[in-house]
Formats: C-alpha cells, sequence, structure tokens
C-alpha cells in the first residue's frame, strides 16, 4: 500500500462533523458543468441528517424481517417460498446499486436519491399490504430496487459535500449507525411481530421514508452538483444486471434449493459467465460504457475494489456462520452466540472509528487498514487452528479482534475509491464498490456454505444448518477449513492493498477545535 502525503494537525472530535466545511474540488480535477454555490454549514447538517436516515433505512430492511418470517408463514402459507422473501429484497438491491449510482452521475444526486426513497417507501407499502407469499416476494423486489439506491447516493452526496480529508469522520459514524441498525432491526423486528403484527416491519418504513424525503428534499437543492449530460448505455446495464441477477440466483439457490451440480445451478452460472463476457466486450466496444474505462483501468481503483471484495465479503461471511459456529461446534447458546457475534460488530464499529480518525492525522494513512487485516488474520488463524477448545471468553476476545481489525475496510475503501475519481465519476464509482462489495460477500458466504456442507448434494441449506452436525457429524473440521479460507481471503485483500498507490487526499482538513 503506498504512502499518503496528507498532514493533518487537526485536533477535531466526530462532534465535528456537522460543523465540517464542505469539500474544496481538487484543482486538478475538470470543473462540473452544472457547478452551484457550496453549501452552507446549516445545509450540510440537514443533508448529512436526511441521507443517515435513508441509510439506516437501507440497514434496518436487510436485518428486520428475519424474526418475522415464521409469523408470515402462517399468515400468508407458502412456508417453502419463506426464503426469497430475504432473497428477491437482497438481489434487487445488488443488482440496482451500480445503476442507481451511475443514474446520479447523468441526473445529478437530489433526484435520484428521491426517486430510490420513494421506490422504497412504495414497495413497504406493498409488502404491508401484500396477500399472497409471492406477492409479497414481488412487493420485497420493489422495495430491494429502491433500496439499491440508498446506500450508493446516500455516500456520493458525502463525497460532494466534503473532501476526501473530511470524510473519514462522516464514514466513521456511518458504521455505527449500521451496527445499531444491525441489532435493532432482529430486537424491533420480533417485538412488532410478537406484541402487534408483522406488517408493522414494513409499515414502520413509511414515516421514517417521509421523514427522510422532507429532510432531504429542500436541503439537497443546495447540493453541488457535478452531473454531466451522458447517454446511459442500456446495453451494458442490462447485460451487468443480468450477469450479476444470474450468479445471485445461482449463490442464493446453490446447496439449499438445489445441489451445486444441478441444472438449476449450473444454467444460471453459465449464463452469468456469458453475459460477463459480453459486459466486458460491450465496455471495449461502448462509446460512453456503463462503467467509464477510466476507473477499470486505474491501478488505484481496480485494486482497492478487488480488497473490498474479499475484505467486506469476509465480514458479511464471519457475521453469518458465528452463530452456526458458536452453537454447533462450541455448543453455546443462542443468546451466547449472540454475545460473540455483538462482540465481532462492535469491533468493526471501532476498528472503523479508529481509522476514521487517523486517516485524518496521519500521512501513512494506509497502514491502518494493513494492520488491522494482519491482526484479523492472526485471529482467524487462531480459530482455525483450535476450533473447539474455545471457551466464551476466548472467543469474544478473538472476534473483538477480528472485528477490529476488518472494521477499517468500510471507510477506507469507500474514500481511497472516491478520491481517485473525478467528481463526475463519483457516483458510478461508488456503485460499482458496492456492487462489488455486495458480490463479494454473497460468493464468500456461499463458498463457507460448501465448505460446512462438506459438499453434501442433499440440499440442505442455510435455514437448516443448525441440524447439519446431527446428520453430517462433527462440524469443527468444516470450520477449520471455513477459518482457513477466510484467512486465504483476507491475504488477497492485504496484497490488493499492497498494490494500491497511496495518494493525496484532496481539499482541505477538518478545522482544529
Amino acid at each position: 500500500m503506498a504512502s499518503q502525503q496528507l498532514e493533518m494537525t487537526t485536533r477535531a472530535a466526530p462532534e465535528d462533523l456537522v460543523n465540517v466545511a464542505p469539500a474544496a474540488v481538487a484543482a486538478e480535477l475538470s470543473a462540473p458543468s452544472h457547478a452551484t454555490a457550496p453549501a452552507d454549514h446549516a445545509a450540510v447538517r440537514a443533508i448529512v441528517a436526511g441521507i443517515m436516515l435513508a441509510m439506516f433505512l437501507s440497514a434496518l430492511e436487510q436485518t428486520i424481517v428475519a424474526p418475522a418470517l415464521p409469523a408470515i408463514g402462517r399468515s400468508l402459507g407458502g412456508v417453502d417460498e419463506l426464503s426469497w422473501v430475504v432473497t428477491a429484497y437482497l438481489l434487487a438491491v445488488t443488482v440496482t446499486t451500480p445503476l442507481f449510482g451511475k443514474l446520479s452521475d447523468i441526473y445529478g444526486r437530489r433526484p435520484v436519491l428521491l426517486w430510490a426513497i420513494a421506490i422504497f417507501i412504495g414497495g413497504s407499502v406493498a409488502c404491508a399490504l401484500a396477500p399472497t407469499i409471492w406477492l409479497l416476494v414481488l412487493a420485497r423486489g420493489l422495495q430491494g430496487l429502491g433500496g439499491g439506491g440508498l446506500l450508493p447516493i446516500a455516500q456520493t452526496i458525502i463525497a460532494d459535500l466534503l473532501s476526501p480529508r473530511e470524510r473519514p469522520v462522516v464514514q466513521g459514524r456511518t458504521s455505527i449507525m449500521f451496527m445499531s441498525a444491525s441489532i435493532l432491526g432482529p430486537v424491533l423486528g420480533g417485538f412488532l411481530t410478537d406484541q402487534l403484527h408483522w406488517s408493522l416491519i414494513f409499515w414502520i418504513n413509511l414515516p421514517l421514508g417521509v421523514v427522510a424525503l422532507v429532510m432531504s428534499e429542500r436541503a439537497l437543492r443546495q447540493l453541488p452538483r457535478n452531473e454531466r449530460p451522458h447517454q446511459l448505455d442500456v446495453i451494458g446495464a442490462v447485460l451487468m444486471v443480468g450477469a450479476g441477477l444470474s450468479l445471485m440466483l445461482a449463490l442464493a439457490w446453490g446447496g439449499t434449493h438445489y445441489p451445486w451440480n444441478s441444472w438449476p445451478i449450473l444454467t444460471p452460472l453459465a449464463g452469468s459467465v456469458a453475459l460477463w463476457a459480453l459486459f466486458a466486450a460491450r465496455l471495449l466496444t461502448a462509446r460512453e460504457p456503463f462503467i467509464p474505462l477510466t476507473i477499470l483501468h486505474d491501478r488505484v481503483t481496480s485494486m482497492i475494489t478487488c480488497a473490498a471484495f474479499f475484505g467486506v465479503g469476509t465480514i458479511i461471511g464471519v457475521t453469518i456462520y458465528t452463530p452456526l459456529y458458536c452453537q454447533t461446534v462450541l455448543g453455546l447458546s443462542a443468546s451466547s452466540s449472540g454475545l460473540a457475534l455483538i462482540a465481532f460488530m462492535a469491533g468493526t464499529v471501532v476498528g472503523s472509528l479508529t481509522t476514521a480518525r487517523l486517516m485524518v492525522r496521519h500521512a501513512h494513512y494506509m497502514r491502518v487498514p494493513l494492520a488491522g487485516l494482519f491482526f484479523a488474520a492472526i485471529a482467524l488463524g487462531i480459530l482455525a487452528a483450535d476450533p473447539i477448545n474455545q471457551s466464551i471468553t476466548q472467543l469474544v476476545l478473538l472476534l473483538f479482534v477480528l472485528g477490529c481489525g476488518l472494521g477499517p475496510m468500510y471507510p477506507m475503501s469507500t474514500i481511497v475509491m472516491q478520491n481517485a475519481v473525478k467528481p463526475h465519476q463519483l457516483g458510478t464509482a461508488t456503485g460499482t464498490l458496492n456492487f462489488f462489495r455486495t458480490l463479494g460477500g454473497a460468493i464468500i458466504v456461499a463458498v463457507f456454505g460448501a465448505i460446512v456442507l462438506g459438499g453434501s448434494t442433499d440440499g440442505a441449506g442455510v435455514t437448516t444448518l443448525e441440524g447439519l452436525a446431527s446428520v453430517h457429524g462433527d462440524l469443527a473440521p468444516a470450520f477449520h477449513w471455513v477459518f482457513i479460507a477466510a484467512v486465504i481471503c483476507l491475504a488477497i485483500a492485504f496484497f490488493s492493498l499492497l498494490a494500491v498507490q497511496e495518494r493525496p487526499l484532496h481539499g482541505p482538513a477538518l478545522r482544529s477545535e
């Protein structure tokens, strides 16, 4: 990882993020064609508050549904199709993330974010009113179409408002928001389902979404504009969405609905490969490709995307399989498994916040995520060496260290990616990064699942993994290889970061207290 030049003498606290000065566009970057006056501090505070609420909606919706699934199955029937209630949303979010990023570069952040929130609210209402399981699945897909635009556009708006040297503190706060949503989601979903009705997990998005719309609509009028009159590469967008959708379907079904070597899995996998090949050819021949080649060819953007693919993907994989490991290998209760998972998530927040502070204070800030990946690999190595004889105290400590090591990947990858592109490419670059982070999570989760299943072809899936210990015997050897696979992923992320050229962060520093 190359060296960064910024020398920060500031001592600003995270609380000062609402008082940061608007970003100054770097001198070497071409001026936007629709530049507006920078937003004042009050507008910055209002915009940040609105987009944080929008991001909270997206994060909450990924976790609040799970506790309500049994009640939804009893109410609507179709228990066998319940997994699609979750899968439909995740698929829609994944494949539309890069599309919304590109649209925001063409039409502006404000209208596209408002569209995304409106679609999300409409999908939430449709979910709450769905009379059958398959209409609920379709409504979840619609909800996911809007959810796919909330995160990348919100991150891009932060990039429009604040310079790369100002963004880390804001990105650190988004980590707290995501952890809060991850913990609050299952608790709130269970409470609303048990005490009231499962449809309230969708109705709750209506007032929150309206507040986000109202908070953002007027303030976003003062947002600096960097869009340019480009033509959307519809063919490239369709090819990328189709390739991602085919791959996500195969990963969602493989080992859960169908054996990995069955035609229902091999067919979408082959289709995905063909569509990715056509997409690559389109990038080389289109006048204005969906993803500009300048983004793909740049060493910084390509290597940081690779690092985020494996680093953030490992975070998602560990989050999903930690409770299973705790219960089937260590014999812990569900509550103890939740404690271990909270320790991991708390570590990711600590790592993210620490990185946010250090990135604006030290010249060689890339050393922080490199050191984090190193210690995270050590923690995983200890679990791989002895997956059986871990006390709850040891496990919580190791998972906390693991989280601290992986936490820097979130803010660092976003800021470095945005720092390497021009203002009118921020949406496309941010959407592309989020797409590959999510795709990395899906692939790594599928790999972990294949290892745990031991190559079985009986169709047992994640929803029935709790019973695998009795069906497939001792799972400790399987998790030994899961942890080794995770170490390999972190090694790839580590060397990808080493290959990144560390560039100066543009813009002024935060003001000192």
